[in-house]
């Protein structure tokens, strides 16, 4: 099998396990709060990672990673999946699954607006204004389609799920600036997303074992979302010719999350949804279209 071919296979897989996320989410917070949800889902992921490690006579090494790294391990573990998914998660108790999943999809636009003070990048009107047609389309899905009156639901919920996206950004902006590997970096960040859930759920509560499809579901995003998805999307971008034959794949994913959220949980999707999902896509592709004709 060539390699690009085999690239497909692995992105395809992550994205289709990546898109099952925002309705195991629904289902785990039917049995528990969103703190004892990323406690349980980090330990999962930290767990799953340092055996991968293990296996490859890799987790001494990881664990031996200088002061200074090791600082930044911290800091970066604490944006994401700490603080990231202490956000995220919340925003999903309070909105329904396709308005929480709709509006943390805007983060690539997020990291380009971040990239203009933190990497002093320069952005031009047609990138400008693919930006804000993506944000018609967050107007479009808070609002249900009217453009007459508001109609949210539940305003801390869009604010901390539009927040979130720029927690994950501002993750993504700090790692560009880290090389060791990949699955070191990643078992570190949870090492430490761990231990900072756990004390949330220390200070914040008292922790109730919920029904066990609850806690299934728990495990699963920690495997899943956090693990297996990470690695087969790693193993993709190693295969791939260039980035860029895959990168666009992972705008599939939403769309399908919307149909596993309509099956499982039960949420009827509004034609909004989709018109306002669409329209933030597509501004976010231009957006990378017209960024790359500039720099050629």
């Amino acid at each position: 099998m060539k390699k690009q071919t085999q690239a497909y296979i692995f992105a395809l897989s992550a994205i289709l396990s990546w898109s099952t996320v925002a309705t195991a989410f629904k289902i785990a917070l039917r049995g528990m709060n969103y703190v004892h949800l990323l406690a349980i889902s980090a330990m999962v992921a930290m767990i799953f990672i340092a055996l991968i490690l293990f296996s490859k006579g890799d987790l001494k090494i990881a664990l031996r990673t200088p002061k200074s790294e090791l600082l930044h391990s911290a800091l970066l573990g604490f944006l994401n999946p700490f603080l990231y998914y202490f956000i995220l998660l919340k925003a999903y108790s309070l909105l329904s699954a396709q308005l929480a999943l709709s509006l943390n999809y805007i983060w690539p636009i997020t990291l380009v607006l971040l990239s203009i003070p933190l990497l002093k990048q320069k952005i031009g009107i047609k990138s400008i204004a693919c930006i804000l047609l993506s944000f018609i389309g967050v107007v479009i899905i808070a609002n249900k389609g009217s453009f007459t009156s508001i109609e949210t639901p539940n305003s801390w919920g869009i604010i901390l799920a539009l927040g979130s996206s720029i927690i994950w950004a501002l993750f993504w902006i700090f790692n560009t600036k880290d090389n060791r590997k990949d699955l070191h970096k990643l078992f570190l960040n949870f090492l430490f997303g761990a231990i900072y859930s756990l004390i949330a759920l220390f200070i914040l509560g008292e922790f109730n074992w919920p029904d066990y499809k609850s806690l299934g579901a728990a495990i699963y995003i920690g495997l899943v979302e956090c693990g297996i998805a990470y690695i087969f999307w790693l193993r993709a971008m190693k295969l791939s010719i260039s980035t860029d034959k895959i990168g666009n794949l992972v705008f599939i994913s939403p769309f399908i999350s919307l149909f596993l959220i309509n099956l499982f949980i039960g949420e009827t999707i509004y034609l909004s949804t989709w018109v306002g999902l669409a329209i933030i896509v597509t501004g976010i592709l231009l957006q990378k279209i017209t960024t790359k004709k500039q720099k050629v």
